[in-house]
């Protein structure tokens, strides 16, 4: 496989005719090079009017192998053959190599040239390409590119420095001027006693070639260090986007992203970034920051923001996710809104890392995110949540690779490892290693949150003193939801996508799931809405097996749903406290009520979650109208409730290893969570923990 590298412009605050008399002085050898033994011209050249000078030489290299490597190939030195091509008139140096040896096996060849900046006639710029095609190398194919490779970065970074050391040679010999060549001037290097030129030989300088290709300089103030071959792939994208992409190609921070997230793999991270600017293009990402209106809900009830700095000079933003109520936002706004918010805060944090590199003076690659988890609980655990939640993460992930430096997350509930258990395998392994979790007791001691953030800008929420003017989130009142046609329209969405199943509750005959538990400290999660009536919600515990139809079987840590007749589980002859047992404090949710919680099973067994029928409490029958007795007559005559569910269970081991560094997490886990309304928060706090 042919494998190509391009290093970037390298820029020399000095004339051309000057820095070609340096290059001059490596020949025949140069001891800055000890690989480069020796040269001798094998040809030369030059046009009638002088303006053309061709010279071949063949240079002879000690490459830097094994010596086993030597001995099997039978050579001691590689022999390459250079043409060197000056333009005077054009004041161009165009450099070609190709090696000699071992040319049936290994083609590798090599181009360089000097040239005059395109904005000062006064500077010289310099660029390399090379390639190198292995065909076969006594079965050391790998190590033969290796090699190749390691001598290929080798003299890229020594090319300025031999250029350097040569300028200051050619000064202390009084050469610090060369007049440019003219059809009557005689060629070659002609002395003279001219005012030197500033010792500042390499300043940096911020600027590209017009042309548009990546300066050396450039690259390290703006990018940071990279090496040569790192330099390479990302010079080979850019340039390959400016020949194909018709469209904004993105900038150079934004590109070496996409090449980062893969490793530098040039193909890998060309299909990728290709695939993100499609997208950018079909959802007009570039005008997003400019033309997109949040809407005054998000305002109002999204209670996230940008907030100084880190440590390293990184945006930073916080998310107070306790406080917001998840569910009441998707069901006030849509999932492409919420997807969309997203965007714009990657898109702001994009345009703040620009700033803050032009800041700080170095580059700022990515933002940290600080996540408060105070009041984190299993409402946040809504199905469709997640199910947005698990896009918001594919489009991040997929367009805005390596932004996230780091995740702060903070007062981390019992709850969490549930949390992160069901979450986690939708991250990116890569991100999740950035992830830091506290509990609310561990987050200021040594290690916690002061080593990333200055105690002037930790926020008063977190014991600081900077007031921070994110919004406080809270419940999302019911009368900004969506309208029932619409709702209707997304739960029926959701039952066709399989997230949830529907089930129907008759009086007299509850709708019963049945759960094995082979090993205790399982944990079993579950999510409901209640469509039509009201519903009674318990959660049972036997050592026996109940009789089930012998079409339906019960699997380990799975569920079987018994049909639409709602065959009871539980035996009527059971006794409970003795053949049976309620492990959670009956929970009573009303119609347009939803409820998330989880329960630690302590036993193995048999767990059985049910759901009744739950009628009104009775009225004065003097206090109803004639209407009323009627409209009640009509209710009890339906004697029917409909619920859409979901519930899983998580394996022991899973809960264990999800979250190791939160030593509370593993005190216990909260039993049942509150309802995104307000009256089913008062059930919440007589939870008890078991």
């Amino acid at each position: 496989m042919v494998r190509e590298y391009q290093s970037p412009v390298r820029v020399y605050k000095h004339p051309f005719e000057l820095i070609i008399a340096a290059y001059n002085k490596r020949f025949p050898k140069c001891t800055l090079i000890p690989v480069f033994v020796d040269s001798e011209i094998i040809n030369e050249s030059q046009s009638q009017d002088g303006s053309i000078l061709v010279i071949e030489r063949r240079c002879t290299i000690d490459i830097d192998a094994p010596r086993l490597l030597k001995r099997i190939a039978g050579i001691d030195y590689l022999y390459f053959i250079q043409k060197n091509t000056l333009n005077r008139r054009e004041r161009t140096l165009v450099i070609e190599v190709l090696n000699e040896t071992f040319s049936n096996r290994v083609i590798s060849s090599e181009c360089c040239k000097y040239s005059v900046h395109p904005e000062n006639e006064e500077w010289t710029c310099f660029e390399q390409t090379a390639s190198l095609d292995v065909k076969s190398f006594f079965g050391f194919e790998s190590m033969a590119e290796k090699i190749a490779m390691k001598q290929y970065a080798s003299s890229i970074e020594k090319g300025k420095e031999i250029i350097q050391y040569h300028l200051t040679e050619l000064e202390k010999e009084g050469i610090t001027f060369i007049p440019r060549w003219t059809p009557s001037s005689p060629s070659g290097v002609v002395p003279g006693n001219c005012v030197k030129d500033d010792k500042d030989h390499h300043t940096e300088i911020a600027t590209t070639s017009a042309d548009d290709k990546l300066d050396a300089d450039y690259i390290r103030r703006y990018l940071g260090d990279l090496t040569p071959l790192q330099e390479s792939c990302l010079i080979r994208l850019r340039q390959w986007l400016q020949e194909t992409n018709k469209g904004k190609i993105p900038k150079d921070q934004h590109v070496l992203r996409f090449l980062i997230a893969t490793d530098f793999n040039f193909d890998k991270s060309r299909e990728l970034l290709c695939q993100s600017l499609t997208w950018r293009k079909q959802h007009q990402v570039d005008f997003l920051l400019e033309s997109w209106q949040h809407p005054q809900l998000l305002q109002d009830y999204y209670s996230g923001g940008w907030h100084y700095n880190d440590r390293d000079g990184r945006p930073l933003y916080i998310l107070r996710l306790g406080h917001m109520d998840t569910k009441g936002l998707m069901r006030a706004l849509t999932e492409e809104v919420l997807v969309q918010q997203a965007v714009a805060i990657n898109e702001e944090g994009l345009r703040r890392c620009e700033e803050n590199t032009a800041l700080f003076g170095r580059p700022i690659w990515c933002w940290t995110c600080l996540v408060d988890l105070e009041g984190l609980n299993m409402r946040h655990l809504w199905r469709p949540g997640l199910k947005a939640l698990l896009r918001i993460i594919e489009v991040v992930e997929a367009n805005y690779p390596e932004t996230l430096g780091r995740l702060l997350m903070l007062k981390a509930p019992r709850i969490f490892p549930v949390i992160w258990t069901l979450v986690s395998p939708l991250i990116n392994e890569n991100t999740r290693k950035k992830f830091l979790v506290y509990s609310a007791s561990d987050y200021q001691g040594p290690g916690g949150l002061l080593d990333y953030i200055d105690q002037a800008f930790i926020p008063d929420f977190l014991g600081g003193e900077c007031m921070c003017d994110i919004p406080d989130g809270g419940l999302v009142p019911k009368s900004l939801y969506r309208t029932a046609e619409e709702l209707e329209m997304e739960d029926n969405r959701l039952l066709t996508d399989s997230i949830y199943k529907s089930a129907s509750i008759f009086k007299g005959a509850p709708y019963e799931i049945l759960i094995e538990i082979v090993e205790a400290s399982s944990v079993i999660t579950w999510d409901f809405d209640v469509s039509k009536g009201d519903v009674l919600f318990n959660i049972y515990h036997s050592k026996r097996a109940p009789q089930t139809p012998k079409k339906d079987t019960i699997a380990t840590h799975a569920f079987t749903s018994l049909g639409s007749v709602n065959p009871q589980l539980l035996d009527k002859n059971w006794v409970l406290g003795r053949d049976y047992s309620l492990m959670e404090k009956t929970l009573t949710c009303r119609e347009g009520e939803s409820a998330q919680g989880s329960h630690n099973t302590r036993w193995p067994g048999y767990y059985i979650l049910q759901w009744c029928f739950h009628s009104a409490p009775a009225a004065s029958t003097s206090s109803l109208s004639y209407v009323d007795d009627v409209l009640a007559s009509l209710q009890v005559c339906t004697h029917k409730c409909k619920i859409m569910y979901y519930t899983e269970v998580l394996a022991s081991q899973d809960i264990r290893g999800s979250m190791t560094s939160l030593e509370s997490s593993h005190s216990g886990f909260s039993q049942l969570s509150v309802s995104t309304t307000l009256s089913s928060q008062s059930h919440a706090s007589s939870t008890v923990s078991r």
